[in-house]
Protein backbone atom coordinates (compact mmCIF):
# COMPACT_ATOMS: atom_id res chain seq x y z
CA UNK A 1 0.00 0.00 0.00
CA UNK A 2 1.39 3.10 -0.70
CA UNK A 3 0.53 6.23 1.15
CA UNK A 4 -0.94 8.31 -2.19
CA UNK A 5 -3.62 5.34 -1.98
CA UNK A 6 -4.60 6.36 1.62
CA UNK A 7 -4.33 9.90 1.05
CA UNK A 8 -6.34 9.79 -1.93
CA UNK A 9 -9.01 7.68 -0.47
CA UNK A 10 -8.58 9.84 2.69
CA UNK A 11 -9.44 12.92 0.98
CA UNK A 12 -12.18 11.36 -1.01
CA UNK A 13 -13.52 10.19 2.39
CA UNK A 14 -13.64 13.92 3.44
CA UNK A 15 -14.60 15.75 0.62
CA UNK A 16 -17.84 12.79 1.02
CA UNK A 17 -18.59 13.68 4.49
CA UNK A 18 -18.45 17.15 3.45
CA UNK A 19 -21.07 16.99 1.23
CA UNK A 20 -22.96 14.53 3.09
CA UNK A 21 -23.27 17.61 5.52
CA UNK A 22 -24.41 20.07 3.27
CA UNK A 23 -26.91 17.97 2.07
CA UNK A 24 -28.16 17.42 6.05
CA UNK A 25 -28.35 21.09 5.76
CA UNK A 26 -30.34 21.90 3.18
CA UNK A 27 -28.02 22.94 0.48
CA UNK A 28 -27.98 22.06 -3.25
CA UNK A 29 -24.25 22.52 -4.56
CA UNK A 30 -23.56 18.82 -3.53
CA UNK A 31 -26.79 17.12 -5.68
CA UNK A 32 -26.39 15.66 -8.82
CA UNK A 33 -27.89 16.76 -11.97
CA UNK A 34 -30.93 14.76 -11.21
CA UNK A 35 -31.42 15.44 -8.06
CA UNK A 36 -31.27 19.25 -8.98
CA UNK A 37 -33.99 19.16 -11.51
CA UNK A 38 -35.89 17.36 -9.22
CA UNK A 39 -35.69 19.86 -6.46
CA UNK A 40 -36.32 22.73 -9.30
CA UNK A 41 -39.14 20.64 -10.36
CA UNK A 42 -40.37 20.58 -7.11
CA UNK A 43 -39.81 24.16 -5.61
CA UNK A 44 -41.47 25.15 -8.78
CA UNK A 45 -44.78 23.60 -8.48
CA UNK A 46 -44.70 24.40 -5.01
CA UNK A 47 -44.05 28.13 -5.66
CA UNK A 48 -47.05 27.97 -8.60
CA UNK A 49 -49.60 26.29 -6.09
CA UNK A 50 -48.59 28.67 -3.51
CA UNK A 51 -49.16 31.25 -5.62
CA UNK A 52 -52.77 30.05 -6.72
CA UNK A 53 -53.67 29.62 -3.01
CA UNK A 54 -53.72 26.19 -2.81
CA UNK A 55 -51.53 23.11 -0.65
CA UNK A 56 -48.19 22.83 -1.29
CA UNK A 57 -48.10 19.05 0.54
CA UNK A 58 -46.84 17.49 -2.81
CA UNK A 59 -43.93 19.75 -3.18
CA UNK A 60 -42.66 19.66 0.38
CA UNK A 61 -42.60 15.79 0.25
CA UNK A 62 -40.87 15.73 -3.13
CA UNK A 63 -38.33 17.69 -1.89
CA UNK A 64 -37.90 16.17 1.19
CA UNK A 65 -37.68 12.95 -0.83
CA UNK A 66 -35.00 14.48 -3.06
CA UNK A 67 -33.09 15.24 0.15
CA UNK A 68 -33.43 12.04 1.55
CA UNK A 69 -32.28 10.22 -1.63
CA UNK A 70 -29.54 12.77 -2.07
CA UNK A 71 -28.35 11.64 1.65
CA UNK A 72 -28.76 8.05 1.21
CA UNK A 73 -26.66 8.18 -2.17
CA UNK A 74 -23.77 9.99 -0.19
CA UNK A 75 -24.19 7.43 2.90
CA UNK A 76 -23.36 4.70 0.04
CA UNK A 77 -20.08 6.37 -1.37
CA UNK A 78 -19.18 7.00 2.05
CA UNK A 79 -19.30 3.67 3.16
CA UNK A 80 -17.83 2.36 -0.30
CA UNK A 81 -15.01 4.60 0.15
CA UNK A 82 -14.31 3.62 3.75
CA UNK A 83 -14.99 -0.11 2.63
CA UNK A 84 -12.26 0.23 -0.17
CA UNK A 85 -9.46 1.93 2.52
CA UNK A 86 -9.94 -1.22 5.10
CA UNK A 87 -9.22 -3.18 2.03
CA UNK A 88 -6.21 -1.56 1.24
CA UNK A 89 -4.79 -1.52 4.25
CA UNK A 90 -5.55 -5.29 5.21
CA UNK A 91 -4.13 -5.85 1.67
CA UNK A 92 -0.67 -4.04 2.88
CA UNK A 93 -0.50 -5.60 6.52
CA UNK A 94 -0.81 -8.98 4.43
CA UNK A 95 1.78 -8.35 1.73
CA UNK A 96 4.23 -7.36 4.83
CA UNK A 97 3.05 -10.11 6.85
CA UNK A 98 4.37 -12.26 4.05
CA UNK A 99 7.61 -10.51 3.52
CA UNK A 100 8.92 -10.74 7.22
CA UNK A 101 7.43 -14.31 7.24
CA UNK A 102 9.46 -15.40 3.98
CA UNK A 103 12.95 -14.06 5.61
CA UNK A 104 15.73 -16.05 6.08
CA UNK A 105 15.00 -16.89 9.96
Amino acid sequence: MRNADTRRLDRAIEQTTKKLEAVRRGEWWPLNGQERRAMARALAGGAYRAGRGRSTDRAEQRIDTTGTTAETRLTAELSALHAERQRLITEAARAKAARKSSGWW
